[in-house]
Parts: C-alpha cells; structure tokens; sequence
C-alpha cells in the first residue's frame, strides 16, 4: 500500500512563488499525471515528492509519514526522466542491475531481478547490449527497467517519452500503461501533452501558475471543465468559446454570439438555469467541435453561416465557420463541406453546451 499526500505545498524560487497552496491525496494504485504547459509547477511538485526539491511550507506524507525533511535516497521513490541518463559504458543488464548492486544484493538475486524486470518489459533479448546499440524506446524501457528494479513505493515520471517520435510515443504509453496495470505501483506522471494525460491518467490534475485548477478523471476534465482555462486546454480541437447575450424569445432562450443577426435556439430552462447571470452579464459560451451541428439544408434552429477554412484529419474534418464576427469549429465527416465559402446551416447541440462567467472564468455548472 503506497498512499501520498500534499498538504499545503507551497514553493519559492528567490521572490517568485511557483506552487501556491497545492493540496492533493493520492491513492494507493492510482495513475496520477499532472497536467499543464511550461512553468506551471508541475514538475517541481513532482520533484519536490522525490526529493530533489525542497519545500518553503507544507507537508509531503508517503504512507502517512511526513517525509518532507528525508533525503531522497530515504523515500524508497523511483524517478524516471526525459533523458534516458544511462550509463553507454554498461551493458543493459548491468544499466538495470546498477542501483541493486549499490545495495550489495546477491549476484543471484541480482540476476533474477533484473531479468523479471526486462521480462516485464520485454526487453529480455536486449540484455547483453551496450545502449548505442537501442533505439529511444528501448532506451527508455531500460531506464524505467532501472528505476522499478528495487520495487520502490511510488514510480515518479517526468515526460519520460517527450523525447520520442508519434509513433514511439503511442507506443510507449500503451506499454507504461500495460506495466502500471501488471505493476500495481503507485505512479505519478508530469506531461504537457493532453492526449498523454487523457490516455494513461486515472486522474488528471490540472496546473496553471502554480495552482491546481481542477482534479478528476478523463471524462471529467473534458466534460466538465471547471473553468475556461481547463476547457480550452483539454481536448483537440480546443473548445470554442466566444462571449454571449441570452434573450427569451418566443418562449424559448436565444443565445447570441459575436453579434450575429440571428441567434442559437436553447430550451427556456436554460434562463432559469443561469440563475440571473443574464442580466449580470459577461457570459461566455464553451462547444466544443462536436457539439457544433452542420447540415447543407435549411432546418428549424440552424443559423446560415459560410464556411471559411477546412482542415482534413483522415476521418473528419475541421470547418471553420463564421458567426457574426466570431469564428466557430465544427467536426464534420470527411469531404461533408467542399470548401472555403460553401453556404451550410449550423445549430449549437443544447446538451453539449457550457457556460462560464467572463470576468472569473469559472463554470456556472449549467448543463441542459
């Protein structure tokens, strides 16, 4: 069982604050990945746990054991990084075999450690190599080899496939995942990358300037973005938002965008819902790609629009389409718009709708 706990983590570098009162209970098995772009504090939270970092206020607990003042070496954590950082002199098997030998284990159990380890790994037929012999991915399954030898409490990774080709990349987080599954430990991932968070993580937590801004699963961060900054920054294509008005217009809520001369049918309920936020104003819309409805003919609650640029992905595409002045996406079928200026008719999907406030941009939590 392997439990960790931040409690109050704050963090100076001189007079700049990079961890602001960070709080977060991890449980024993869980993926964790911290989530966020360059200068966040995630990785110094991350290596703030291991204890390559210090602390200016708070408490970091493994097991229920403050271990803040511990020096790294005494919390029994393993970290893997960026840089492979392997020894080009060792061969694999001894690059694996390294910090158990440090321990004076028995030859013997130093060989079958090792080779359970690359077992797991699958990288048993690549024992006897020196690392200019590997490719990146093999690099890094060596180093992690390395790092999970021991069996330590908790596995800390920092962007350990950054440094990998796409077709690497996919290909090593579906082997960290398949190892934290065969594994059990307790992993704690940093990442910039969103699809790598979205795909390893049970639990993602979002870092922005040093605060956390929101912690849940997958779905949660994509479905219920806590605010503006989550849902623009989970999912690709991002989440388009733009400023809005709420009119009730013929018993039913009219939500107008960037000025246009006709506005998005919703429900009534939605100006119960916002509770008084109309007339408070600074009101801002969230759809994302695949909640914005296009078809060529005209129908009741689509709005004409023109398309402007189409982005092919394969299977479908993205269409930028301009309401009033505001440019909205849409995820269509591939080839569904022919081009750049085709007339088409666009309704924003109710139920995949969010709403957020201007000024704070946090959710209302309005959801129809």
């Amino acid at each position: 069982m392997t439990q960790i706990e931040l409690r109050g983590i704050e963090k100076f570098f001189g007079a700049v604050q990079v961890i602001h009162n960070l709080n977060l209970a991890i449980a024993d098995n869980e993926f964790i990945v911290l989530l966020g772009q360059s200068g966040c504090g995630k990785t110094t939270t991350l290596r703030a746990i291991a204890g390559l970092e210090t602390i200016d206020k708070g408490d970091i607990l493994i097991d229920g054991k403050a271990v803040q003042h511990l020096k790294a070496a005494d919390r029994d954590i393993a970290m893997v990084f960026q840089s492979f950082s392997l020894y080009p002199h060792m061969t694999v098997f001894e690059n694996i075999a390294f910090p158990l030998r440090a321990t004076r284990m028995s030859s013997g159990e130093v060989d079958k450690s090792v080779r359970e380890v690359a077992r797991v790994l699958r990288i048993s037929d690549l024992l006897d190599k020196k690392p200019s012999a590997l490719s990146g991915g093999d690099m890094q399954r060596v180093a992690i080899g390395r790092a999970l030898v021991r069996r330590p409490k908790a596995m800390l990774m920092d962007e350990p496939i950054g440094a990998l080709d796409a077709k690497l990349r996919e290909e090593m987080r579906a082997e960290i995942k398949r190892l934290h599954i065969k594994q059990g430990s307790t992993t704690i991932y940093v990442t910039h990358d969103q699809i790598e968070a979205m795909s390893l993580a049970d639990r993602i937590v979002i870092m922005h300037e040093g605060f956390i801004q929101q912690v849940g699963t997958p779905d949660d961060v994509y479905s219920h973005p806590a605010n503006l900054f989550v849902a623009q920054f989970v999912g690709s294509p991002v989440m388009n938002v733009a400023e809005a008005s709420v009119a009730d217009e013929g018993g039913a809520a009219t939500v107008t965008v960037g000025g246009a001369p006709k506005g998005f049918e919703f429900p009534r309920e939605l100006l119960t819902r916002l509770n008084g936020h109309v007339a408070n104003g600074g009101l801002t819309l969230g759809i994302r790609p695949e909640g914005v409805l296009v078809r060529h003919d005209a129908a009741a609650g689509y709005v004409p629009v023109e398309a402007q640029i189409i982005e092919p992905l394969g299977s479908f595409d993205i269409v930028d389409l301009k309401v009033g002045s505001k440019m909205l996406r849409a995820r269509t079928k591939a080839g569904y718009v022919s081009g750049p200026g085709e007339k088409v008719h666009v309704r924003i999907d109710p139920e995949q709708a969010h709403f957020f406030d201007t000024a704070s941009g946090k959710s209302l939590g309005v959801r129809l």
